[in-house]
């Protein structure tokens, strides 16, 4: 039941009344003297919950109304902290074990005690209910009728639309007149600076420009500033994307990156673009790290700021490039092609009030997308339209910007509970971030967003929300996997995410320190913080009640994890500053669902009171090579996931943490034998990324090699579900698919083998019925092969990587058209119909590796 999660208009209300019915139950039979009391709290937040509901369709509730959602809203919150507290005495009561008479006696008492605390609290609580109620008993006659939704399903054309988008209207022109204007010269360095306000979509057009020409650039990087930098990070994430051996250190200095940067670029060609700059000082900054006299280098800037684009020209000799809006030939080409595929097939009767909705649009394509996110959940019928365009607003054509977020808020109002929710919590990144998808889902499923349902996990019902909120084109996807036309990532549009933050603010539902323009009211209870740039806790702000913890950037002020007693989400992301001592006291967050580490390299040990957090899921994210893991992880029962960068020896201990389930970007060679050894017994582990990469270096490389075939074998058996393989050219020689497993990885769901070597489709490979997701390079396919491909059952997504050798046809045995031609007909033939991607490219780089970054 969508009830039993915690949303941004109901506050924990769902959560509390499902503890409420569960203190009634024989578990916790002490406390049916209070039962009256839990019963009469119980229906009058049910009333409560109810009335809630109805207010969050309001399109703008009254101050009083809002005052008092606000109100109830955090009384749901106190209410589920004291009920948490209390059952999270009653576990540990229950695990003490006494030894003695006296040591059962103080047990005992300790019970007594807890039982009165929580029917004081109850009592208490009831009364404040009551009053609350009393106070504002008006709202009954204020109550507008609850409307039923139908169910949300992923829409199978999500990444379609999106692709039609990233596409856009509109853009052939101002595309076409970019590339002539950075191919006038090729003696000297050119820059080209886009301006214009925003939602006009000056990134897509930089990033289509950036995509043409990116073949030609060996030296390449596409980056965000916004409006807050943190310009060691900008600067870091150049040098990242330019040199792929940099992994980041945490300790330079600007002065040192755009040294590197400067020393690394000198006499090569590249290709940057430096998106949505708002400060001259930032690009004053960012511009000391591009040579001048590299000939046929290109650099793309995108500004609303006047002044910022002329600034870039002064520093290059560029041009600036006005982007204008879209005129309404290409408003309802965009419009139509989203909403029906093609102009031709928009019913007439809807074409006049379709002009009337895109002259409110004022030309802008992120308008123009968001009011189609909306359009598209209605039925095709004029009466709907017109409820549309009336809640548009009227006389809003004096301001775009003012339009635009008019849009925005018709697109939050027109969404389903669960998904206000997850939008809202977008507010809790900075500017422009790139937000991973599988934390995000992590971070929601921690915050209890997410219903149970028996059909499918809560990970998979948060992927739904996901692709629900790009199909809505609230979120804009930016990371895309290509062999399987799965999203990895997605950012916020700097004009939704300001909207998101103010509603997120203005509701207590976020607070975010560290930003400037955004304030927080010091008389709210905290409950949930976002700290970012340079951003400290403010001695007045009531932190103790906070669900969760977002640090991000090293300049923030990290807090002792002590004041915060019921966090369910902690995340610190690029935190350098992060130190062992800073996590002390993490033993005793008993609501703790959800750690990660990200970029903390100055982390030197995870501490061992870890170890006493059953329900806890644990991301490490980089750096790992630098940490210990105490010995204490062996008796884990929460779940570990370790993502590395491809570079870095992984401490031997590492293999005794038997509650690891995923493991990415393991350099093969890099590991020592008895590591590899070790993997093979982790028994939970149910992805595995590996690089297989051969170094000079003289050491004895077969012996790792197949040492980690050995143990990915056992594995198999185990259980494992992903294999992600990166195999060098030098490697292949060795590397024998089909003698990898002995028996089939009957359990494997998804199989990656990528890089500049090539294999051959495996004869076990045919017993893999629960196969879902298959990439291979190949370089020959009988036909016996390819009937192996067609005959995996549970198929959705194929790659074919064909590796294009040119040995006077030595490998053209069939040629690869006919195997391709047979590989396509295998697949429209297969009941699923997969998806077939076929290409004669290789990415320099792992995928894993790619996306994460």
């Amino acid at each position: 039941m969508e009830d039993a999660v915690v949303s941004a208009a109901t506050g924990a209300m769902g959560p509390v009344m499902g503890k409420l019915v569960a203190l009634l139950g024989d578990e916790y039979r002490r406390l049916r003297s209070i039962h009256t009391e839990i019963k009469t709290l119980t229906r009058e937040l049910e009333t409560i919950d109810a009335f809630l509901e109805n207010m969050a369709e309001a399109e703008e509730p009254n101050p009083q109304d809002k005052a008092w959602m606000k109100e109830v809203r955090e009384l749901s919150y106190d209410v589920e902290d004291n009920l948490d507290e209390f059952m999270a005495r009653v576990v540990a009561d229950k695990s003490s074990k006494p030894e003695g008479l006296v040591d059962n006696i103080k047990i005992k008492l300790k019970r007594l005690k807890a039982r009165h605390e929580i029917a004081k609290a109850i009592e208490d609580l009831k009364k404040h209910a009551i009053e609350v109620s009393q106070r504002n008993k008006r709202y009954r006659d204020h109550a507008i009728s609850n409307t039923s939704r139908s169910p949300k399903i992923v829409d199978p054309r999500a990444l379609a639309i999106f692709e039609d988008v990233s596409k856009l209207v509109g853009v052939d022109g101002p595309k076409k007149e970019l590339l002539q204007r950075l191919a006038d010269d090729q003696q000297q360095t050119k820059l080209v600076a886009i301006v214009g306000f925003g939602g006009l979509g000056k990134t897509t057009i930089a990033n289509q420009v950036y995509q043409e020409l990116k073949g030609q650039f060996e030296y390449r990087a596409f980056l965000s500033v916004s409006r807050n930098p943190d310009i060691v990070n900008v600067m870091s994430n150049i040098y990242g994307q330019l040199n792929h051996g940099y992994s980041g250190g945490g300790t330079e200095n600007l002065q040192t990156l755009i040294a590197k940067i400067l020393e690394f670029l000198q006499n090569k060609r590249y290709l940057i673009v430096v998106d949505d700059i708002w400060k001259v000082d930032d690009w004053n900054a960012i511009k000391c790290a591009f040579p001048r006299t590299s000939p046929g280098s290109k650099i793309i800037s995108t500004t609303r700021i006047n002044d910022v684009a002329e600034s870039c020209c002064s520093s290059f000799s560029g041009h600036i490039y006005n982007l204008r809006p879209l005129n309404m030939m290409q408003s309802r080409q965009l419009l139509y092609t989203r909403l029906f595929n093609s102009e031709e097939k928009c019913p007439s009767d809807l074409k006049e009030i379709a002009d009337q909705i895109l002259q409110k649009c004022d030309g802008l394509p992120l308008a123009i997308v968001a009011i189609s996110g909306v359009l598209a959940h209605k039925a095709s019928k004029k009466d709907k339209w017109n409820q549309v365009k009336d809640s548009i607003g009227r006389a809003l054509r004096n301001s775009s910007v003012e339009a635009m977020v008019n849009i925005i808020a018709l697109s939050y109002l027109d969404l389903p509970r669960h998904l206000k929710t997850c939008l809202l919590y977008l507010s809790i990144f900075p500017e422009d971030h790139i937000i991973e998808k599988e934390n995000l889902i992590k971070r929601w499923v921690g915050e209890g967003f997410i219903c149970k349902e028996s059909s499918r996990t809560m990970y998979e019902s948060g992927e739904i929300y996901f692709n629900d909120l790009i199909n809505r084109s609230l979120i804009q996807p930016t990371g895309i996997d290509g062999k399987c036309s799965e999203v990895k990532s997605c950012r916020v549009h700097d004009t939704v995410h300001d909207f998101i933050v103010s509603k997120a603010v203005d509701e207590n539902f976020v607070t975010v320190i560290g930003v400037p323009g955004v304030n927080h009211d010091p008389q709210m209870k905290v409950r949930r913080l976002s700290l970012q740039n340079n951003g400290e806790i403010p001695a007045c702000l009531i932190v103790s009640n906070a669900r969760s913890l977002h640090v991000f950037g090293r300049n923030a002020k990290i807090p002792s994890v002590s004041q915060f007693g019921l966090l369910r989400v902690m995340d610190f992301e690029d935190c350098w500053q992060l130190k062992d001592y800073d996590l002390a006291g993490i033993g005793n967050l008993l609501h703790l669902k959800y750690l990660r580490l990200k970029h903390t390299g100055a982390l030197k040990a995870l501490p061992e009171e870890l170890a006493r957090l059953q329900e806890l899921q644990i991301d490490i994210d980089g750096s790992v090579y630098e940490m210990e893991f105490p010995e204490a992880f062996q008796r884990l029962v929460c779940n570990v996931a370790l993502y590395l960068n491809g570079h870095n020896k992984v401490p031997d201990e590492t293999a005794s943490v038997q509650r690891l389930r995923v493991l990415e970007g393991l350099s093969v060679y890099l590991q020592s034998v008895e590591f590899l050894k070790g993997l093979g017994q982790l028994k939970n582990l149910r992805r595995l990324g590996m690089v297989l990469i051969y170094y000079h270096c003289g050491r004895d490389w077969e012996a790792n090699l197949k040492q980690a075939q050995s143990s990915v074998c056992e594995l198999g058996k185990a259980g494992l579900e992903s294999l992600h393989l990166y195999i060098d050219e030098e490697v292949v020689e060795i590397f024998e698919m089909d003698s990898w497993f002995s028996v089939p990885p009957y359990a494997l769901r998804e199989l990656v083998i990528e890089g500049k070597s090539v294999t051959r489709v495996p004869t076990w490979m045919a017993s893999l019925d629960n196969l879902e997701k298959l990439h291979l390079r190949i370089y020959k396919m009988p036909e016996e092969e390819v009937k192996i491909l067609g005959g995996l059952p549970s198929l959705r997504h194929l790659c074919i990587e064909w590796a294009d050798f040119d040995y006077d046809g030595m490998f053209d045995d069939p040629p690869m058209e006919v195997v391709e031609a047979a590989v396509r007909k295998a697949m429209e033939d297969h009941p699923n119909r997969p998806t077939l991607v076929w290409t004669t490219e290789w990415d320099p780089l792992p995928s894993f590796l790619q996306l994460r970054s």
